[in-house]
């Protein structure tokens, strides 16, 4: 785990919020000059603290209307079965989070599609078929009350 002081956490809260801002302007928010807020972020990138930047799009407006979730269960746990799985899982672009589980649900699964059709058909063509799948249990999301991306940063763990 990284140690992180309060400027540093000032610097990860704001880039989190909006990967975009200037250097000109973080810094101005975490009362430093430029120089040195750079300095501490190109730190923070080559940490490995802060993994990249990404835009946050709506899928709606990209035709992606349904999201789901799939709780997977594996026939085999062993390493082997399970590493295929997760490549497999991978190279599925619809697959926008594959988590591994303890207890009785090997993974979680969060897909988007475009309609319920395509989504019934990325199901039976390239899910259940998967390498090691014994059942696939699926819920459709109607409505998404919050959704943020990373990590708290108000106070030290």
């Amino acid at each position: 785990m990284a140690t992180l002081d309060a400027i540093d956490r000032r610097l990860l809260a704001a880039l989190q919020d909006e990967g975009r801002i200037t250097n000109v302007e973080l810094a101005q928010r975490v009362e430093l000059t430029a120089p040195p807020c750079l300095r501490r972020v190109r730190a923070l990138e080559e940490s490995g603290v802060i993994r990249g930047y990404h835009a946050d799009l709506d899928p709606a407006r990209l035709g992606y209307a349904i999201t789901v979730f799939a709780l997977v269960s594996l026939k085999s746990q062993a390493e082997d079965s399970l590493r295929q799985f997760e490549d497999h899982m991978r190279g599925l672009p619809e697959v926008r989070e594959c988590h591994m589980l303890n207890g009785e649900i090997d993974f979680i699964l969060k897909i988007v599609s475009h309609d319920l059709q395509s989504f019934q058909e990325f199901l039976t063509s390239k899910l259940t078929p998967a390498p090691n799948v014994a059942s696939v249990k699926t819920s459709l999301t109607i409505r998404t009350a919050k959704q943020l991306p990373g990590v708290p940063l108000d106070s030290e763990p």
